[in-house]
């Protein structure tokens, strides 16, 4: 008789908060990048006549003894429905048995471990004194964003950017609130130039702001991205950063921020200055002045989702979180 546990959104958020995340998304990015992690491109299967696709992210992190399987779908028609972006699950199984072990709700459990990795990025690479944070976009993912921005500094006021003014105005409500925070929809793009942290968390195929807006040291995080056609970067701020990346073959392969200046030849490779796993763990330098601009892009990567879930099910093995199921 095998038993799985189902654990549902509430679990998910009960289980693990946004500071355990960024600490284990410190040590799934150093596995990563020492190759103590396996974490395949995911596959894209498109489901064009719906206007949607579906995502199939596995890994396997061998000191955990554990295999992950997120599945994601995503449907940008979604919002005319009343529906979220995304819908997702991720699975954990026992890698020595096979045994499967838990399905979990995956669309907070994506938004909480993307926002925890910014979290990281933002600890290694930003200002320790950086006080103002600027965020595009005003869905599920900016949140966590700001949230996890908010938890490693010192963050006193957030603009929020976004195309749909009213969307804006629930989030800086509703963010004010949840993290006793001076937040404001951004009236003009010279907003920006107050910022010393930017998150870009949009589904835009073009920049969503200018080179020539930006504050001198800022530190961006670019989450939204994630396939080749998407670009929030302008290609001047790429070639003017130094560019961390979560894993390098993943961005080569879906990073239109650095796909664009690549096929346009304003930078090599090269230009990837480290992934962040590597500075992480102390291998390569983070911010090295005062006015560098620091960028670190994120595809996501599975590993980040297993680490979280893999926390996840042990607590709810603790704590009797969830619902056993036979199958």
């Amino acid at each position: 008789m095998v038993k799985i546990r189902i654990l549902s959104r509430e679990d998910v958020r009960q289980a693990l908060d946004m500071k355990q995340a960024i600490e284990l998304m410190r040590g799934a990015f150093i596995a990563l990048s020492e190759g103590r992690a396996v974490a395949p491109v995911r596959m894209r299967l498109p489901a064009s006549e719906h206007d949607g696709w579906a995502l199939f992210m596995p890994s396997y992190l061998p000191d955990l003894a554990q295999i992950g399987l997120k599945v994601v779908n995503v449907n940008p028609t979604n919002d005319a429905r009343g529906l979220p972006f995304i819908h997702a699950l991720v699975m954990v199984s026992d890698a020595a048995t096979g045994r499967p072990l838990a399905v979990m709700d995956g669309e907070y459990l994506t938004a909480l471990r993307t926002g925890a990795g910014s979290g990281l990025a933002t600890d290694l690479l930003a200002h320790p004194d950086a006080a103002v944070a600027a965020l595009f976009g005003a869905g599920v993912q900016a949140r966590t964003q700001l949230e996890a921005v908010c938890a490693v500094r010192p963050i006193r006021r957030a603009y929020v950017f976004n195309r749909t003014r009213n969307h804006a105005e629930t989030f800086a409500r509703e963010m004010s609130a949840r993290l006793n925070l001076d937040v404001q929809v951004a009236g003009s793009p010279a907003a920006l130039q107050e910022a010393d942290v930017v998150c870009t968390a949009t589904s835009s195929l073009d920049p969503v702001f200018a080179h020539a807006d930006l504050k001198p040291g800022a530190h961006i995080n670019g989450i939204g991205s994630y396939r080749p056609d998407m670009t929030e970067i302008p290609s001047e701020t790429v070639l003017a950063a130094r560019v961390v990346v979560d894993h390098r073959p993943a961005c080569l392969a879906e990073a239109g921020d650095l796909l664009k200046p690549l096929a346009d030849g304003l930078i090599t490779e090269a230009h990837i200055h480290a992934e962040l796993g590597e500075v992480a763990a102390g291998h390569k330098a983070g911010r090295t002045s005062d006015d560098e601009i620091t960028f670190f892009k994120s595809v996501g990567n599975a590993v980040q989702d297993l680490a979280s879930a893999s926390h996840i099910v042990a607590v709810a093995q603790a704590r009797n979180l969830g619902t056993e199921v036979e199958l």
